[in-house]
């Protein structure tokens, strides 16, 4: 597929609908100008069991309401952030040379620094150059999706809907983060992917190294807000790669891949992350399978939970986690009906005793996706979100979303 939308997602987003993006493509002297993107909104009506909320450091379950309150409602955009992607490509000196910048706001006036105004986030979390030629593969530098787990959440079929609401609404839901698999992020990099040989390909990368923090309670997107363990990156970058072979086989189609990271610290553990995924497509049924296992990396995002001061060493935190998805399109009306269960689950550093530190995130999720036009998708989902601690607390949320996706 050419590059409509303008974003790094815009490939797996067209795989996981049946929608088609016709882009606004400008030719401008040797350059092409692509201008696309999405605007997604949805209504969301949640009932929290508050059970321990805030007795889980890291967990997920939204505690939605105040009070003796249970319920909320909310009007805000799903997991994938509404975006406009600019972006432009050219042929020189025997280089396909490309850019893009993607600016992603919000739909929400609630949750926000000038809610009282109305007003919402802007986030650029795509701004990267490229160069390369099919015959020796590419190489990007700037700020984009990461590499590992990248498969993980392209294939997520949250990814058109809102999936888990973490806390709160805001500029983006956390779909099945952090309940089946770590966020990628959109990092800064210098990378570089390979040609398709006969359905393999890899990526590998040098990024910009993250902090860690112990005890962290995540805001949306696993942005950590405290901790009592700062763990500083060391001088080395962070390492990402992964590798993957697409095949079909008669009427199946499908995809294969692996993933890691490296981070050094100082003084402390380092990060290690590795995954496994597989796709599988036949007629109109779909089928993800997906897991994770990392060390000193955390919960929900990189650094989020990742160390815990343990008898004045700063010791790393192992998690590891598994989705599975079945999807199938039905003939003629052409609305995918889902269904996927996904869990995180985070130790305890070795003689660690925080009791409220979050052992476990899980999520259920029942979604239709329905075509209403080549660009516009109508979406329904229910969602069972619970949070565990080592303690044996746990909160549970469940909340129906009903929206709509655009493409242009």
């Amino acid at each position: 597929m050419n590059k409509k939308l303008g974003l790094a997602v815009a490939g797996a987003l067209l795989a996981a609908s049946t929608a088609a993006s016709a882009g606004i493509t400008i030719p401008a002297g040797d350059w092409t100008i692509d201008i696309g993107g999405n605007v997604n909104a949805f209504y969301t009506m949640n009932r929290a069991d508050r059970g321990g909320c805030a007795t889980i450091n890291g967990g997920i379950a939204n505690c939605v309401a105040t009070g003796t309150d249970k319920n909320a409602t909310n009007i805000n955009t799903g997991l994938l952030p509404s975006a406009i992607g600019l972006g432009g490509k050219t042929r020189q000196n025997d280089l396909d040379v490309a850019f893009q910048f993607t600016f992603f706001p919000g739909v929400s006036s609630g949750n926000t620094t000038d809610s009282s105004f109305g007003g919402n986030s802007l986030n650029i979390r795509q701004a990267y150059l490229t160069f390369g030629d099919a015959s020796w593969g590419t190489v990007k530098m700037g700020r984009d999706l990461g590499i590992f787990a990248a498969d993980a959440i392209l294939n997520d079929m949250t990814l058109l809907g809102v999936g888990s609401l973490g806390y709160g609404s805001g500029n983006t839901t956390l779909g099945r983060i952090g309940t089946g698999f770590l966020y990628t992020d959109w990092n800064a990099q210098f990378s570089y992917a390979s040609p398709n040989w006969n359905g393999f390909s890899f990526k590998a990368g040098v990024f910009d190294p993250w902090s860690g923090t112990s005890d962290a309670n995540p805001s949306l997107l696993g942005l950590a807000t405290g901790g009592n363990a700062n763990v500083k990156a060391d001088t080395t970058p962070q390492y990402q790669g992964s590798a993957s072979y697409d095949f079909s086989a008669n009427e199946v189609t499908g995809k294969v891949w692996v993933s890691g990271l490296y981070q050094k610290f100082d003084s402390a553990d380092s990060a290690k992350a590795w995954d496994i995924g597989a796709k599988a497509s036949v007629g109109g049924l779909t089928a993800v399978a997906y897991y994770y296992d990392a060390e000193a990396v955390g919960t929900t995002g990189f650094g989020v939970a990742s160390h815990a001061s343990v008898g004045g060493k700063i010791k790393g935190r192992d998690s590891d986690g598994w989705y599975t998805q079945v999807t199938y399109a039905l003939p003629t009306v052409g609305t995918k009906i889902g269904l996927a269960y996904g869990e995180s689950k985070l130790d305890r550093a070795t003689g660690e005793t925080n009791a409220n530190l979050v052992k476990e995130n899980n999520m259920w999720t029942l979604g239709a996706y329905h075509p209403l036009t080549k660009s516009l998708n109508l979406v329904a989902e229910y969602n069972v979100t619970e949070s565990k601690n080592h303690s044996g607390g746990k909160n549970e949320d469940k909340g129906v979303s009903l929206g709509a996706i655009l493409f242009f």
